[in-house]
């Protein structure tokens, strides 16, 4: 069986563009059947106002976080996963994060791969400013 290393391909915080088919080729191996790869991009609203950006922070510990959330689900799965946020200053379609888990077959690949987005916006440090269309903003402590 892998080790943890060789489990957690890729967890990184960014300040590029992000490239689904890097975290996907990350996972993906002859020993799995399913990939699933999430992307979450920056749409034009959020309760009821129209959003015309945002901006991601992150703490200085954020990739470290990072690395023990994708590390305690890839060992309690025994699957590869692989996520990538990204930070600073995105626009509309932007992909804020994109993570990815392959396994042998599809319902345990989508399982994981929900757990573990749902655990990154909750564990990771990393906040989202809002900038609304009439000029406001607010920060929310999300990812994704």
């Amino acid at each position: 069986m892998a080790t943890t290393e060789t489990m957690v391909q890729l967890a990184r915080i960014s300040d590029q563009p992000l490239d689904p088919a890097e975290v996907e080729a990350a996972v993906t191996g002859p020993h799995y059947g399913a990939t699933v790869v999430f992307t979450g991009k920056v749409r034009d609203h959020d309760g009821g106002q129209a959003v015309s950006a945002l901006e991601y922070s992150a703490h200085p510990q954020a990739e470290r976080f990072l690395r023990t959330v994708c590390a305690e689900l890839a060992t309690a799965h025994g699957l590869p996963v692989a996520a990538v946020h990204r930070v600073g200053a995105l626009t509309i379609g932007d992909y804020a994060i994109v993570v990815a888990v392959s396994a042998a077959h599809r319902a345990e690949a989508f399982a994981a791969c929900a757990e573990l987005v749902d655990r990154i916006k909750h564990e990771v440090p990393i906040w989202k400013r809002q900038v609304f269309a009439d000029g406001l903003s607010e920060w929310v402590n999300a990812c994704g």
